[in-house]
């Protein structure tokens, strides 16, 4: 049997949660579920540009009719409503089997003493309080039957820090404290629990970094073959597809161009094949 066929088998009819939906990673993953699961699964998700998931669903059933796609508004910084947008599930979304804490942002590259506390605020509450509170309200209906999958999007800026990303980086250290601790909480049970953690993705992230000044955010990408949304995607899907006693706990991945933040090739090449 095939590993897509062994992937597809054990996503069918599973209940997956994804943050951050309307774009980039989020609506890569959700789409990848589908094509991995033949449209066999549910999905749920959430974003705070309802428009942008609308079309995503119009699209969706469209290719795969039997497919089963929730979407609802929700700001993950906005943690009072956390709760009540699970507790509104229609009942046949209500028992999540995987979790993907996607939403996530950079805002600037200011260094220490210029950081606008607006932009420290937005980045922690963001990446790491809405992320632990999204986790909070899901691990209940986990520990219930004792299993589901918990995968937190980190990034390389989680491993290794660098001048201008201080906050960034200080949010995805903490998600990756997080994660590993709620690792060990949870080894006595089959609840897995993995980290993503991305380098150069070329994405609507640099967009959001640089407050929309399209010239800065081509920058990041420019003379590199950066990964893209759907090279994280396959990933994610990839790892919550594994056999039960399977965990594959903590990922880094890079394009073939870069080795660490600092660290990027940049050059004529073409790797994407």
């Amino acid at each position: 049997m095939s590993q897509g066929v062994k992937a597809a088998e054990r996503l069918a009819g599973k209940t997956v949660f994804i943050t951050g939906a309307s774009a980039g990673i989020g609506q890569a993953t959700a789409k990848e579920y589908l094509d991995a699961s033949n449209g066999q699964i549910k999905l749920i998700l959430a974003a705070r540009r309802l428009e942008k998931l609308h079309e995503f669903k119009e699209q969706t059933t469209k290719s795969y009719p039997s497919a089963q796609v929730h979407i609802g508004k929700l700001d993950v910084t906005a943690i009072d409503t956390i709760k009540p947008f699970l507790d509104k599930l229609p009942k046949e979304f209500q028992d999540i089997d995987i979790l993907i804490n996607n939403a996530g942002k950079a805002l600037g590259t200011d260094k220490v003493g210029d950081i606008a506390d607006e932009d420290v605020e937005g980045m922690f509450d963001t990446n790491v309080l809405g992320l632990i509170k999204v986790t909070q309200a899901v691990l209940p209906i986990f520990k219930r039957k004792n299993s589901g999958d918990v995968v937190n999007i980190s990034s390389v800026a989680g491993r290794e820090a660098y001048p201008g990303g201080s906050i960034y980086c200080a949010t995805k250290h903490a998600v990756k404290a997080f994660t590993e601790s709620l690792r060990k909480e949870l080894v006595d049970t089959k609840i897995r629990v993995m980290s993503i953690d991305p380098g150069n993705v070329e994405t609507e992230f640099s967009m959001v970094r640089f407050r929309g000044d399209t010239e800065k955010a081509k920058k990041v990408y420019q003379d590199t073959v950066p990964l893209y949304a759907d090279d994280i995607a396959d990933l994610i899907v990839y790892a919550t597809s594994r056999k039960q006693n399977t965990v594959i706990a903590d990922t880094l991945i890079f394009s073939s161009n870069q080795a660490s933040p600092y660290h990027l090739y940049r050059g004529s090449q073409d790797k994407t094949n």
